[in-house]
């Protein structure tokens, strides 16, 4: 009753019909099926696989493609390797795979239904990664073309943005290593960090992915010290020399300007008053307008710290010439402090404005245009005597035998004009040839502490040929025309 022989695999049933037949009732027959075929019973039932896509389906039944009894040799698969469609398994052929031959991945020791089906079995000589990203190929690779990644980094907990979405995978993932990949700015971009890690490690808080050298930080939004003037050109690392978010900058000019400091902390640290961002070097303080103590003359060319020589902040209440110029008084203090009596601010050495007509010596005549130190040679106003002869002993031809009232005889238009009447400031008138006389002829030198004598003799004593003999009233014969000529004879 058997139709013919089975295929050399099911030889082994051949005495045993039960093993494929049920009596009457054919409908078991595909039950009885997949007891030995159990893998494709599973298939089936949970719609996987060729027979499960295509025999849930339709509902067919095993014999209608597989009949046996055909002889040992018989082929009852009947697979058209031509016409076979691979969408009805779960490896639809898409790119690359729809023109490659069937052996390549259909091994001729293995079922069909043993064939891989993840792209990792048969691409692993092709796998760069070695492993390190898993064998899931097909989240990055396409069946178009295997070096054509397709990865969507968006889906990861680092969207690629900007500039990162150009460079290569090896530029982040080192070594092939994706896994724990650090996410941090400043692990790719340390030998960039022009900060050398000042400014911590949050880099994305200034710089953005579209261009490194670019930051988005604004410091006139983001902080409470907005950037003006020469401000805007500083680098970073000028004024933050420590990382900012950590540590508080100062706000105070003195602590980035105290090298520039010219006035060395005499001005004190309130350089605003003063300075502006436009410039260090110029200043916009008017001392004029922001002082009680208006600059005028020579004192507008004057430094800062000539007159401050303490903090200028500080309330200084001493305004005085002698303040300053105390070292340039070559009066000693003798004059006082009240220099502006006779100094100005155009020239302290210049012309003195003091009227010493108002003092208890007026200037006149010679001495008006005579220079204060002719008469104060060592500086000293107070107690200068005001004696002629304390400058004029030089002067004094009649080496003091005259005494120290120079003005009796001399006056101020000039030394050498004297104006002494010794007929009417005397007892003794000149007449004739006494007039023409020196003084010193009969006020001798050696007797300059006792005044001459009135008499002929103790003038003319030498020239007394007499010797005595007719007594000491010379004038009786004598007369001051000439000692020689003689007004009786005897």
């Amino acid at each position: 009753m058997m139709p013919g022989e089975l295929i050399d695999n099911h030889a082994k049933y051949e005495n045993d019909c039960n093993q494929c037949h049920e009596s009457f009732d054919r409908k078991k027959q595909s039950r009885l099926c997949m007891q030995c075929h159990k893998k494709i019973k599973y298939d089936i039932n949970n719609k996987k696989g060729y027979h499960g896509k295509k025999v849930s389906i339709k509902r067919q039944e095993c014999n209608t493609c597989h009949t046996d009894h055909k002889g040992r040799k018989v082929d009852i698969i009947k697979l058209d390797k031509q016409t076979f469609n691979h969408k009805k398994t779960d490896f639809p052929l898409k790119g690359k795979h729809t023109t490659v031959a069937c052996q390549s991945c259909h091994l001729s020791d293995k079922k069909y239904r043993q064939a891989a089906n993840d792209c990792y079995s048969c691409h692993k000589k092709n796998d760069t990664h070695k492993n390190k990203l898993g064998k899931k190929c097909q989240q990055c690779h396409s069946e178009s073309n295997w070096r054509k990644t397709r990865f969507d980094h968006e889906k990861t907990d680092f969207p690629l943005k900007g500039k990162h979405d150009d460079i290569s995978c090896e530029s982040c993932h080192i070594n092939q290593n994706y896994k724990k990949t650090p996410s941090k700015c400043v692990r790719c971009h340390i030998t960039k960090d022009v900060h050398a890690g000042d400014f911590g490690e949050s880099c994305e808080k200034c710089h953005q992915s579209t261009k490194w050298t670019s930051i988005t930080f604004k410091h006139n939004l983001d902080t409470k010290f907005k950037l003006k003037g020469a401000h805007k050109n500083s680098s970073c690392d000028s004024c933050h020399d420590k990382n900012p978010y950590k540590h508080k900058t100062s706000k105070q000019c003195i602590n980035c300007h105290e090298q520039d400091d010219s006035h060395r902390g005499i001005m004190g640290k309130k350089c605003q008053t003063c300075h502006k961002t436009s410039s260090w070097k110029k200043h916009y303080f008017k001392h004029n307008k922001d002082t009680r103590y208006n600059l005028m003359d020579k004192h507008t060319d004057a430094r800062c710290h000539d007159c401050h020589q303490k903090p200028a902040r500080k309330k200084n209440k001493i305004r005085t010439c002698y303040a300053c110029h105390q070292s340039d008084d070559t009066h000693q203090g003798s004059q006082g402090k009240t220099c502006n009596n006779c100094h100005s601010t155009k020239s302290w050495t210049g012309k003195v404005t003091f009227d010493h007509d108002l003092s208890d010596y007026p200037l006149i005549g010679l001495h008006a245009s005579t220079s204060c130190d002719g008469c104060h040679a060592d500086g000293q106003f107070k107690k200068t005597p005001t004696g002629c002869i304390s400058c004029h002993q030089q002067d004094d031809f009649h080496k003091s035998s005259f005494g120290k009232k120079c003005h009796t005889c001399h006056n101020p238009n000039g030394w050498k004009r004297w104006t002494f009447d010794h007929d009417r400031q005397t007892d003794f008138k000149l007449k004739d040839a006494h007039q023409d006389l020196e003084c010193h002829a009969c006020h001798l030198l050696e007797n300059k502490n006792e005044p001459p004598g009135s008499t002929c003799n103790e003038c003319h004593a030498k020239d007394d040929v007499h010797n005595g003999g007719f007594g000491i009233q010379c004038e009786q014969c004598h007369t001051q025309d000439s000692f020689n000529k003689i007004l009786m004879l005897r």
